[in-house]
């Protein structure tokens, strides 16, 4: 589907200024949007909303249907009465603290008062809430009952990954299933009632955004991570063997990131067993994003048409192969089962001809990064001037920040003609890429926080091949001024791209 011309920022929800030592869904989210509000952006963009596994990743998550807890927020659960405000002002500080998330010191702390909420709200929560916690675990039985059972568990083995576990459970035979329902009864029922506030929170701030035309886009990862309820509940849906591993993985080849590729480590899918059953887990999942955020974008698209087969004995990405993957079979079914696609492609690096044929075929627009338009004649593609239609990025979660990628990154010959396309921009290069952005004929612009305060490499979200250190970035929030929401906005209106409000069909 083509998107209406609108700007935005992206911003993970864990890089929120938040009390706790993350981001949330509580106070600071709220002045955020009233940031954008003001700033007449028409989109706040959001990094997978899972619980987060291996490196803290929210592309490696444990389930591709749950909600991170650390994203709950306790205010608002004192405000609801699930816990005594008194005892949150205790045990986290008033100040908003915006140091950059040290995730052991955060579970340690905000997991036990979580729980401890959950508790009270089940034991004395008001009968109105009671009743929608009720109606909440009916209607998504279909995926709750495995992950909270399957979260529960990975606590019970100290966080070891389900194929570790007894036999037993690890193959799911029905009776020790039943067994550790019934010896895990509370515990289940508790981590049920987080996935029930996980959700009342998401959607309260999601009306919070659609009341000021601000649309959430999304972020679907095109993997699973090996250690997460979907792999465990699913395995005949992945390529594993009888010790219940990966027979194969995926990843990218050697390329301009990385001599020896990227090995990933994901169990690849059985296409054939997917389409056998109608897609159903697929369509199960993109209906799920859809109705959490209004646009979606799709990671590494290019895996839809061919992936990046390694055998997993492979120790790097080199020794892999590329694999057909299901093509447009796939979207095919979703668009009958969705009604549309309201998605956007992350088409980026090396792709090929029949990648971008597929995602015409399709009608899913592609992407633009400036930071990668500068440099030999092949890398024009991501110019300003060649985005119609698509969705373009100053940069992404992925890239260094503008300021740190021109101070420290960028090539000689790429800043002179970032100059000779741009000129020179006495308020900051981050200044020139975002109006270069913003007054394309991309349909969407979007820029990361982090370029719009002008931030350095300090504030670079994640590098990809980088082991640990990722992923813990966070602003302060005095950033946010009104001369800066002025600016921005200005920007909108002159690039014709102010928000537009949602139509009665929309919501």
């Amino acid at each position: 589907m083509s998107f209406p011309r609108a700007a935005g920022v992206l911003l993970h929800p864990t890089s929120l200024p938040s009390r706790g030592g993350v981001g949330d869904f509580g106070p600071a989210a709220y002045q955020f949007v009233d940031f954008l509000a003001s700033a007449r952006q028409g989109l706040w963009q959001v990094l997978p909303l899972g619980p987060v596994g291996y490196g803290n990743s929210p592309y490696s998550s444990t389930s591709a249907f749950a909600g991170n807890p650390l994203l709950i927020s306790l205010e608002r659960l004192a405000d609801h009465g699930w816990i005594d405000r008194a005892k949150l002002d205790a045990s986290i500080s008033e100040s908003p603290n915006s140091g950059a998330v040290e995730y052991e010191q955060v579970f340690a702390q905000k997991m036990p008062l979580l729980f401890e909420a959950a508790r009270s709200f089940l034991s004395a929560g008001p009968a109105d809430t009671l009743r929608r916690f009720d109606q909440f675990r009916q209607e998504n039985l279909w995926w709750l009952e495995d992950f909270v059972l399957f979260d529960a568990l990975r606590a019970r083995h100290k966080l070891s990954s389900w194929y570790e576990w007894p036999d037993d459970l690890a193959h799911r035979e029905p009776a020790a299933l039943e067994k550790a329902r019934q010896e895990l009864a509370d515990d289940i029922l508790i981590r049920s009632a987080l996935q029930f506030a996980f959700c009342e929170q998401w959607r309260a701030l999601r009306r919070y955004c659609c009341e000021r035309s601000i649309r959430v886009v999304g972020d679907v990862a095109i993997f699973m991570n090996h250690d997460s309820a979907d792999v465990w509940t699913h395995r005949e849906l992945f390529r594993l063997n009888s010790n219940l591993e990966p027979e194969v993985v995926a990843g990218v080849p050697p390329d301009f990131f990385s001599k020896t590729g990227q090995r990933w480590g994901n169990p690849l899918y059985r296409w054939d067993v997917m389409k056998e059953r109608g897609y159903e887990w697929w369509v199960q999942r993109l209906r799920w994003a859809t109705q959490n955020c209004e646009y979606i974008r799709l990671d590494h698209f290019r895996g839809f048409d061919q992936f990046w087969e390694i055998p997993a004995a492979e120790a790097t990405a080199i020794n892999g192969r590329w694999v057909d993957g299901p093509r447009d079979d796939l979207f095919l079914k979703l668009r009958e089962a969705l009604g549309g696609l309201p998605f956007f492609a992350e088409d980026l690096g090396y792709i090929t001809p029949e990648v971008h044929a597929l995602r015409d075929r399709l009608q899913i627009p592609g992407m633009s990064v400036l930071q990668f338009g500068f440099g030999d004649e092949g890398s024009h593609i991501y110019l300003p001037h060649r985005a119609e239609g698509k969705v373009i990025y100053t940069g992404t979660h992925d890239n260094d920040t503008v300021a740190g990628w021109w101070h420290s990154g960028a090539a000689d010959h790429e800043r002179r003609n970032a100059e000779a396309y741009m000129g020179r921009c006495e308020d900051g290069i981050h200044w020139a890429f975002i109006r270069a952005g913003l007054c394309s004929p991309a349909s969407l612009s979007i820029t990361p926080l982090q370029d719009v305060l002008g931030l350095g490499s300090e504030a670079r979200m994640n590098t990809p091949s980088l082991h640990g250190g990722n992923w813990r970035w966070r602003f302060e929030g005095n950033r946010l001024t009104n001369e800066l929401a002025a600016k921005l906005a200005h920007l909108a209106e002159l690039s014709d791209r102010l928000p537009k409000p949602f139509h009665h069909a929309d919501r």
